[in-house]
């Protein structure tokens, strides 16, 4: 099966092109539901069989290069359409098309009666197989390619509704500026990949990674190279200052917020730098800036959340949040761990989601959580399975999120400070407290439900995917038992990346070694904090709802902030936008545009007209006239001729 892995990239592209080009006339909400959902299953299947046959072979031999045909070959430049299987690109293979599978089969429930019921399962299918070409590729030139088809996905799929209201705007703003503001990043990376070029002389990961391995090449050099890959992150994967795409991507329908979420997009920048993992070691500087990065908005989009009623933005600011969580463990050399997040988070991110949209989807497109409460009665299934995700979020054992969490925490202890575990068991603390925050506004307490709204339990075929997410989120974390628990051979999930991470690891294998008591310490604080943030979240907003308002007139200053995102779009728009807006409005468009552009082209015109209104009057249609002109023409040269020669 390996070496049909190309068929997981295949049957999504065979996907969009058949609900693309006859969906329309198909007509049938079942049969363009399968088709788009069958593809992504069968692609999931193929990549299951590859990783049990990777994991029957030797360590040794569980890296393969299925080549199909050269793309471009110019000098010294060779790039071919060929994948990578290995640890890592099995890994993501399986939650991207796992976890993108179950979407699209919510989605056939989610998208029903949708009059464009056919372009949104193109789109989804168009997005994996982007994001399989970026996850499965052997070069840069591959994975760019896939890096941008994600970015234009998202646009589609963001816009989808393009013609519905979307806070001040309309959805497909809103795509636009995620277009727009990922193209910053993407500048960067492209700058990145010219680098890496002009130093190594390929752009094969790895010819690449195994000259970057030897020495001779200056640390400066790949400080740059790391830098300009990591604004490519910070940009695809929604970190500070780029991240302001990611809460506007609310206004696509919420499978599409479960897919950029949870299992493609925004994941896309944590994996790059995974996989150039070998390149961040060998900057340790830039490592360094990974990390502050990832702590500062890790702590940043957490204190967003803890005042947002949008039940939507609060889990977008939620995954603005545990991605900075997946940047602190890469920061701190801890690839694997970062990987396992990005893991663990596509389980119950996806099941949050999903459950979301089923609450909205009931619920007659209501989002504001001021307007729920007591749902618990009316949607059990969406109930215990939205609970599931929130306390495997918040980090509560023996669920998934509690193994991963523990783990970037205690390797930010250990290979990073102290200050660094600090800011991820603080987020811990806030990241309990919003979600139960959602939780019991939500589920339970008083019911605030409008009169003309009829809330009850979604359709199989969207609590059906609910119970399988809620299913992974509950054991995913156990392939990843720390060896405090289960000895030195426990964490498998680690085992299994070791030959992808042991160059980069080996360079920085520098860092203090400490007891596993200490670890089993603050373990506990770290879980005691997510209970303390959950009891607190239960005490105002369950036992009394009234002490939040009392809280919220107290801290109002505070609020406001919080409330206003700390006002980076108003200032993104002030000094970036409206400057740019102003400058092209009245010097580019009046001045270079109208005057000079436009005034070298009316003036041109207007020249030739001149010259035309001339010579139009030799053209008068008198033959006599015609003659005489003939008659100089012949006297000049025959005078030309006599004289001359």
């Amino acid at each position: 099966m390996v070496n049909l892995i190309y068929l997981t990239v295949l049957f999504p592209l065979l996907g969009f092109i058949i609900n693309g080009v006859f969906g329309r006339k198909i007509k049938n909400e079942k049969i363009i539901g399968i088709i788009g959902s069958s593809t992504i299953g069968l692609a999931f299947i193929i990549a299951l069989f590859a990783f049990f046959e990777t994991l029957s072979l030797p360590v040794e031999n569980r890296e393969h290069i299925i080549e199909l045909f050269t793309w471009l070959k110019a000098g010294g430049l060779d790039i071919h359409i060929a994948y990578q299987v290995d640890q890592l690109s099995l890994v993501m293979a399986l939650i991207v098309t796992g976890v993108g599978f179950i979407i699209h089969v919510y989605s056939i429930g989610y998208m029903h009666g949708d009059k464009s019921f056919w372009r949104f399962f193109a789109y989804l299918n168009l997005f994996i197989f982007m994001m399989m070409n970026l996850i499965l590729a052997d070069n840069f030139v591959l994975l760019f390619l896939g890096w941008e088809g994600v970015g234009l996905s998202s646009y589609l799929l963001i816009g989808f509704w393009y013609d519905k209201k979307f806070e001040k705007s309309t959805t497909s703003e809103a795509g636009k500026k995620a277009f727009i503001v990922n193209r910053i990043g993407d500048f960067a990376f492209l700058l990145g990949i010219f680098l890496i070029y002009l130093t190594f002389g390929s752009l094969n990961f790895g010819e690449v990674f195994a000259r970057a391995g030897a020495p001779g090449i200056p640390e400066s050099t790949f400080n740059f190279i790391a830098l300009f890959l990591f604004i490519g992150a910070i940009g695809k994967s929604a970190q500070l200052p780029l991240y302001v795409w990611l809460p506007d991507a609310m206004a696509g329908p919420t499978p599409v917020s479960a897919l950029i979420h949870a299992a493609t997009m925004v994941t896309a920048g944590v994996y790059m730098v995974a996989r150039s993992s070998i390149l961040f070691a060998s900057a340790p500087a830039i490592l360094t800036v990974v990390a502050v990065v990832g702590a500062a908005t890790a702590l940043y989009a957490a204190s967003i959340a803890i005042v947002q009623n949008d039940i939507k933005k609060v889990l977008a600011y939620s995954t603005i949040s545990q991605l900075g969580y997946m940047f602190l463990a890469l920061g701190v050399g801890a690839f694997s761990a970062g990987i396992f997040h990005l893991m663990t988070h596509a389980f119950f991110k996806a099941l949050l989601f999903l459950g979301a949209g089923s609450i909205i989807h009931v619920m007659h497109e209501e989002q504001n959580i001021q307007n729920y409460g007591g749902l618990k009665k009316y949607m059990p299934y969406t109930f215990v399975t939205f609970l599931i995700a929130a306390l495997a979020i918040s980090g509560i054992p023996p669920l998934s999120g509690f193994f991963s969490k523990d783990e970037i925490l205690w390797s930010s202890f250990a290979n990073g400070n102290v200050v660094y575990w600090g800011i991820g068991a603080f987020t811990a603390l806030l990241t309990a407290f919003y979600m139960f925050r959602l939780v019991y506004l939500t589920f339970m307490g008083k019911e605030r439900i409008a009169k003309d709204k009829h809330p009850h339990e979604s359709s199989k075929v969207m609590t059906v995917p609910l119970i399988a997410l809620a299913v992974l989120a509950t054991i995913g974390g156990f392939i990843g038992i720390p060896a405090l628990f289960a000895g030195e051979g426990g964490n498998k999930f680690g085992q299994w990346f070791e030959p992808v991470f042991k160059n980069a690891e080996a360079k920085l294998a520098t860092y203090q070694t400490y007891s596993h008591s200490l670890e089993f310490t603050l373990m506990t604080i770290s879980v005691l904090l997510a209970i303390t943030g959950i009891l607190i979240a239960r005490g105002i907003y369950l036992k009394n709802p009234a002490y939040a308002d009392k809280i919220k007139n107290r801290f109002n200053g505070v609020y406001k902030i919080l409330w206003n995102k700390y006002f980076v779009d108003e200032f993104y728009d002030r000094i970036i936008v409206m400057p740019i807006y102003r400058f092209s409005e009245s010097v580019l468009w009046k001045i270079t545009d109208a005057k000079i552009i436009d005034g070298v082209v009316n003036n041109t015109a207007s020249l030739i007209n001149s010259i035309s209104a001339k010579i139009r009057k030799f053209e008068n249609g008198v033959a006599q006239f015609y003659a005489l002109i003939m008659a100089v023409g012949i006297a000049i040269a025959l005078f030309w001729i006599i004289f001359t020669l």
